[in-house]
């Protein structure tokens, strides 16, 4: 075998990988770096450790790679504060920190922490690397951890403060590519048959079905064996955000998403079913608004790769463990047309005109300024047909969740799965993976202000993503509980949640990049289309309407 540096050996294994960009924040692996620019891989330096992260995170879930984040010694306790949303959002991460060396260790070392505990909670796999000739095994794992079964982080730690002990050090190692582990998903496994039978038979009994189709589906690629699905037997189709690109905003059976962060007619749907049928997601408390939607003791099918999610919250009559795609297409295979459910889709399609019936002043509203259900509106008209739409979380997830709407199959949607501030960074690594494709953020204010100075970050490196803030000058998503704390407003009520009436079109013009202000929904497309215009990664500052708060979510 070759004598080589670690940091060859991870240049070498990572551009095997298919990786096109790193997030870092310095200095870290730095014979890595240098031999990562000789093969053509960019190295983005962040202004932060978990803006890294959320970059690498936009980067995994655009490309279904293992998207690549490294941070020096103090940096780690950040990085891994950082890996909780691709732990959530099921999100192939190879995270890369330096630590300070073994002989250092337990005696007060200078900016130094324990650094596998942080990391045990939000990985896959977490390990320490002592010598170059470990780099070959742990390396490898490091991609069939992050990539297999339900995909997530993994954490490996260098020695040496920056890494230099490993990325420096040389070995007698070979670099061996597992092609399997490239992208996810590496294997399809499929159900029992006897269990897809099964599943057959009860959907067939059932009056009242629902699809929950969740991130697992898009994870997939299982978009259309699902919509054939709900064609072939007549079940209506309700999402989970992650799962929100599954089916079409128009599309006959499909009723929007359903959970807390939610459409009053998915949840509606999903109650009135006899039976939900979970494809690729858990049934954890957002997507079935704590455990309410649907009831307890609704009978239940879920199918998703990881088994020990299967009956974790709602006991189910059928539990198939295999990949989305190769189970709904067993189960296809094993169904007949349904020709019994018109009144059960009449019903659902009902309460979906319903919801629309009521939105639709809020939706067309012409008041300045402009309210968010309008924006909403604006932007679905113009979205792009190839374009990824990026969501923070808090009323972002819920305004691009429910109010916006996805009209063609190739159009794309990544949400935060937790971490507000996300937004931003993580278009910014989804353009890194796709810089063919338009890249529309939307956050507010107070998420943006989290990771603003990565404005310049994608302005260094002409990443050409359009943010679009949905800017109250508040987090209002606080205000209600902050006025019923102090019982009513109150000038100390509104300083718990009110921020200061910045314009980010001019900080965005400040930092090298494009920027427009508006303030009235007419002007939201055209600024829109300048933004893509500019060539310039951009801002598009919306002020909106501070009393324009989502509604909660509808419970029986």
């Amino acid at each position: 075998m070759p004598v080589m540096t670690g940091g060859k050996f991870l240049a070498d294994t990572f551009k095997g990988y298919g990786v096109s960009h790193v997030f870092f924040m310095p200095v870290i692996v730095q014979r890595a770096l240098l031999e990562m620019e000789k093969l053509g891989i960019k190295r983005i330096m962040a202004h932060s450790e978990k803006a890294a992260v959320y970059m690498a995170d936009g980067y995994a879930r655009t490309s279904h790679k293992a998207g690549i984040c490294m941070s020096q010694s103090v940096g780690a306790a950040n990085l891994a504060a950082g890996l909780q949303d691709p732990f959530l959002g099921r999100s192939p991460v190879i995270a890369i920190t330096g630590r300070r060396p073994q002989a250092d260790q337990y005696r007060h070392s200078y900016q130094e922490i324990d650094h596998i505990a942080p990391f045990d909670a939000v990985t896959k796999y977490n390990v320490g690397v002592t010598d170059p000739s470990q780099l070959p095994h742990l390396i490898r794992q490091a991609f069939r951890e992050a990539v297999t079964g339900s995909p997530g982080p993994v954490h490996l730690d260098f020695e040496g403060t920056t890494g230099a002990i490993i990325g420096d050090g040389e070995a007698d190692i070979e670099v061996i590519i597992d092609d399997a582990f490239i992208s996810v998903p590496p294997f399809r496994p499929e159900p029992d048959p006897t269990l897809v039978r099964e599943a057959a038979s009860v959907i067939a009994n059932s009056q009242r079905p629902v699809i929950v189709s969740g991130g697992g589906v898009v994870t997939s690629g299982a978009e259309k064996q699902v919509v054939e699905l709900a064609e072939l037997l007549s079940i209506p189709v309700a999402t989970s955000l992650n799962g929100k690109e599954t089916i079409l905003a128009d599309h006959p059976l499909s009723v929007g998403v359903c959970g807390a962060y939610s459409r009053k007619c998915a949840n509606r749907v999903v109650s009135e079913a006899d039976l939900v049928i979970y494809i690729g997601g858990n049934t954890g408390s957002q997507v079935t608004n704590e455990w309410t939607v649907p009831q307890p003791g609704t009978p239940v099918i879920q199918i998703d790769i990881d088994a020990s999610e299967l009956g974790r919250s709602y006991p189910t009559q059928v539990a198939m463990q295999g990949d989305a795609r190769a189970s709904v297409q067993k189960l296809l295979e094993a169904s007949e047309p349904s020709t019994n459910r018109t009144t059960w889709v009449n019903r659902a399609q009902e309460i979906v005109r319903e919801w629309k019936d009521e939105m639709s002043q809020l939706v067309d509203a012409d008041t300045a300024p402009p309210r968010p259900e309008r924006l909403c509106k604006e932007i679905t008209e113009f979205l792009p047909s190839d374009s990824i739409l990026v969501s923070d979380t808090g009323h972002a997830g819920i305004w691009t969740g429910t109010m916006i709407d996805l009209t063609h199959s190739d159009q794309s949607y990544l949400r935060c799965a937790g971490s507000l501030g996300w937004g931003f960074p993580a278009a910014i690594g989804a353009k890194c993976a796709a810089p063919e494709r338009p890249i529309v953020c939307f956050t507010g204010d107070g998420g943006f202000w989290y990771h603003l100075s990565e404005l310049e970050t994608a302005a260094r490196y002409g990443i050409n993503v359009v943010t679009v803030v949905n800017n109250n000058h508040s987090l209002n998503q606080e205000k209600r509980g902050n006025e019923r704390t102090y019982g009513g407003q109150t000038p100390e009520s509104d300083e718990l949640w009110m921020l200061s009436d910045i314009d980010f079109a001019k900080l965005a013009e400040s930092m090298g990049c494009f920027g427009i202000r508006v303030d009235q929904p007419n002007q939201i497309q055209s600024a829109m289309e300048q933004a893509f215009a500019s060539g310039k990664p951009a801002v598009v500052d919306v002020v909106t309407d501070i009393d324009g708060i989502a509604p909660g979510a509808w419970s029986p």
